[in-house]
């Protein structure tokens, strides 16, 4: 059973945006840890946003001040903005959720993952 879906994948010229959107309906806990994750080819997956049970945002160094990883609880949502898109951020990005998490930017933190969606800059 798929329990995290992502969408808002696609192709975007560089210097455009995106924005990404996970939906989490079996995750009733308003204050789960959340991020989001990308793995381009020939590469390990890495953080990219991050929320963790305390609600702290955190991004990794190549996307601040780019990205914005946002939620919306009531929804079982959460997001990803991404502005000033880069080619080096091409990768399948994916969306991650784990009911408590201490290193919200660890992958080995997550137990819970969508299944990815591609995002290409060119």
């Amino acid at each position: 059973d798929v329990q995290l879906v992502e969408s808002g994948g696609g192709s975007v010229q560089a210097g455009g945006s995106l924005s990404l959107s996970c939906a989490a309906p079996r995750f009733t806990y308003t204050r789960y840890c959340m991020g989001w994750f990308r793995q381009a080819p020939g590469k390990e997956r890495e953080a990219v946003a991050a929320i963790g049970n305390e609600r702290t945002t955190r991004y990794a160094d190549a996307v601040k001040g780019r990205f914005t990883i946002s939620t919306e609880n009531a929804k079982k949502m959460f997001y990803l903005q991404m502005n000033n898109l880069k080619p080096e951020d091409t990768a399948m990005y994916y969306c991650a959720a784990e009911w408590r998490c201490y290193e919200p930017l660890r992958v080995e933190d997550y137990d819970n993952w969508g299944q990815g969606t591609q995002v290409t800059v060119s």
